[in-house]
């Protein structure tokens, strides 16, 4: 999928100023991952499933 047609959103927890935030775009079976600081179309991103997403995240909390 291109990346310009996922709708990409950050933490409500990020701070407008900056500083080292990601931005995840949910596909249903898919979440992509990128730097916010590079938000570009042809940027840089990765893709996990969204059962690895989820482990992931309940890891973090």
């Amino acid at each position: 999928m291109n990346a310009e047609a996922l709708q990409w959103f950050k933490s409500t927890y990020s701070g407008d100023e900056g500083g080292q935030c990601v931005e995840v775009a949910a596909c249903p079976h898919t979440v992509h991952v990128r730097d916010s600081k590079n938000p570009a179309a042809d940027g840089p991103t990765f893709q996990v499933t969204s059962d690895a997403w989820a482990a992931f995240t309940t890891f973090v909390r």
